[in-house]
């Protein structure tokens, strides 16, 4: 049996969101080289700031202006930086309890080793060149050699055990107003992985570089399905048996993509498709072209379409045939 497949994938998307009074007022004042945290009613500083108090749940609004310096709590380090991280070179990552909060702020320390990190370490905050009002505005923390905690103070014990309240810190009131505030983010998200096929889709790829389409047939329920997955979904029981399908199949089911995706030469409006494989018991996805997208229906005959050097269908196109009867695919919906 051939090697499994293997491919590097990347997932990306930018996610957008809006910014209530509290998150604009902290991000703007890092764009000011201010740091915001919020009080609650008991008189803790949570620092970054949230909107509700994660024990009372109560809304917060008041603002309070920490320091710029601060004191490890915990760390790790990072031997090999990754794409986006906020070094290049290798660093610790540190939970920072800002002078005059009582929570702790995650981001990077640039230190020369693991040996130069340790709880207690006091640091300070170094300002990124350029800030535009977002956490990276804080380009990273650095050993400080100054002042102590000017807040530090004793802990006193909680009423159950093994659980303690810190005495409340005092912090600088801020009104949060600042000139041209940040009301939106725009974070982007990757995740670049390596993706197995495994045993079963590996099988299903080779035989359609050949073109052919491949199932798994359950042992239990008889069922074919496609593409398989090594396992039947409903059984729960491997599969082993190889069954092939198709080439042709029913529309069951399908939309109408009205955006243009990055990266996609397709023109839009297009559409996709679940179609039933002749003698799969299970729809797969794929794109329906050689026929205007508002003439799509559900129960049209398709077979697929290879381009010279692909190792899958490009598309599905109809087939000519009759359409099938609702019977014969409404299980399949």
């Amino acid at each position: 049996m051939p090697q499994p497949l293997r491919a590097p994938l990347v997932v990306e998307f930018p996610f957008t969101r809006s910014l209530g009074p509290v998150q604009s007022a902290f991000l703007t004042g890092l764009r000011e080289r201010t740091v915001l945290g919020v009080r609650t009613a008991d008189g803790r500083i949570l620092v970054p700031p949230v909107e509700y108090d994660p024990v009372t749940a109560d809304e917060l609004r008041e603002l309070a202006e920490v320091a710029a310096t601060g004191t490890v709590t915990t760390w790790a380090w990072n031997p090999a930086p990754r794409r986006g991280q906020p070094l290049a070179t290798p660093f610790a990552w540190v939970l920072v309890r800002l002078d005059g909060a009582d929570t702790a702020l995650l981001h990077a320390l640039d230190a020369p080793g693991p040996g130069a990190v340790r709880t207690g370490l006091r640091v300070a905050v170094r300002w990124a060149a350029e800030r535009t009002g977002s956490i990276t505005d804080i380009a990273c923390f650095e050993p400080y050699e100054g002042e102590p905690d000017p807040y530090e103070r004793e802990w006193v014990p909680y009423e159950h055990e093994h659980e303690h309240e810190p005495r409340p810190r005092t912090a600088g009131e801020h009104d949060g107003r600042f000139d041209d505030p940040v009301t939106g983010i725009v974070a982007p998200a990757r995740l670049d992985y390596d993706y197995t096929p495994g045993r079963a889709q590996s099988r299903y790829l080779h035989a359609l570089a050949e073109r052919r389409t491949v199932g798994e047939r359950c042992p239990s329920c008889r069922k074919v399905y496609v593409p398989p997955r090594g396992a039947c979904p409903t059984c729960g029981v491997a599969t082993a048996e190889q069954i092939e399908v198709g080439p042709r199949g029913t529309v069951t089911t399908y939309c109408v993509v009205n955006i243009k995706a990055k990266n996609l030469d397709i023109a839009v409006p297009y559409v996709y498709a679940h179609i039933a494989l002749d003698g799969a018991d299970l729809a797969l996805h794929a794109r329906i072209g050689g026929i205007p997208y508002d003439q799509v229906r559900m129960g049209l005959r398709v077979e697929p379409v290879w381009t010279a050097s692909s190792r899958y269908p490009d598309h599905y196109r109809p087939s000519g045939e009759p359409d099938a009867d609702y019977e014969v695919y409404r299980e399949l919906l």
